[in-house]
């Protein structure tokens, strides 16, 4: 008796098709995650949203109204205490957070005339939103010996760490000058140097830096003033 053997061969044709329909079902898959992982998200900040009190719900709107305040108030185009005064008791203090955020974040070291202008305004803005009006000059007393410092002491201190840079970065450019067969003598404008003017903005802003640390320091000595 004679025994048919079906034949077993996969056409290997067939399995690339296989596979693509498997990688087009994960992806499927992970969009359909994705998308899931998304509303998720969404769904969570909604529900978040609508647990927010009136009372918060109020605020997260006035503080922003604040900002928009203190922004025009900087740039002398309104009168602060005034147009705080149009807001009723309990909102006063929402607008109020947002004006004296914008105030604090505001004040830097004097570096020049604007920054200057700017410090005046937003320190007379804080004092005229703090009770304690004591409070906030003492701290202010410190942060004048600061930026007078800083104008005096260390514009000396600058200079000199200025010249020192120029003279070094002279020396590597003539070293290297010579190294390539330039001819001695030849002028050399350091100060106009990209890598120069980028190596002294680095060094202005760690020596700035010392500066800042007490500023922060004393902005929040100004915050937890009443």
């Amino acid at each position: 008796m004679h025994v048919i053997k079906r034949s077993c061969h996969v056409s290997l044709d067939a399995l690339p098709c296989c596979k693509q329909a498997e990688g087009d079902s994960a992806l499927e898959e992970k969009g359909r995650e994705e998308l899931k992982s998304a509303f998720d998200i969404a769904m969570e900040r909604a529900e978040k949203l609508g647990e927010e009190s009136p009372e918060e719900i109020r605020k997260r709107d006035l503080i922003p109204q604040g900002e928009r305040l203190a922004a025009r108030y900087l740039k002398g185009q309104c009168n602060l205490v005034v147009e705080l005064g149009k807001y009723d008791d309990e909102d006063r203090g929402h607008v109020a957070e947002g004006v004296k955020g914008v105030l604090l974040r505001n004040l830097d070291v004097p570096k020049n005339n604007v920054v200057k202008r700017t410090n005046r305004a937003a320190m007379e803005g804080i004092k005229s939103l703090k009770q304690d009006k004591g409070g906030i000059e003492n701290v202010y007393s410190k942060l004048r010996r600061l930026f007078k410092h800083y104008e005096e002491e260390g514009l000396e201190q600058r200079r000199q760490a200025y010249e020192a840079l120029k003279q070094d970065f002279y020396m590597n450019l003539q070293q290297l000058a010579q190294q390539q067969g330039v001819p001695a003598g030849i002028s050399i404008d350091v100060e106009h140097h990209p890598q120069f003017q980028e190596q002294w903005r680095l060094t202005l802003a760690k020596l700035d830096s010392q500066y800042r640390t007490l500023v922060e320091e004393y902005k929040r000595e100004m915050e937890s003033i009443p």
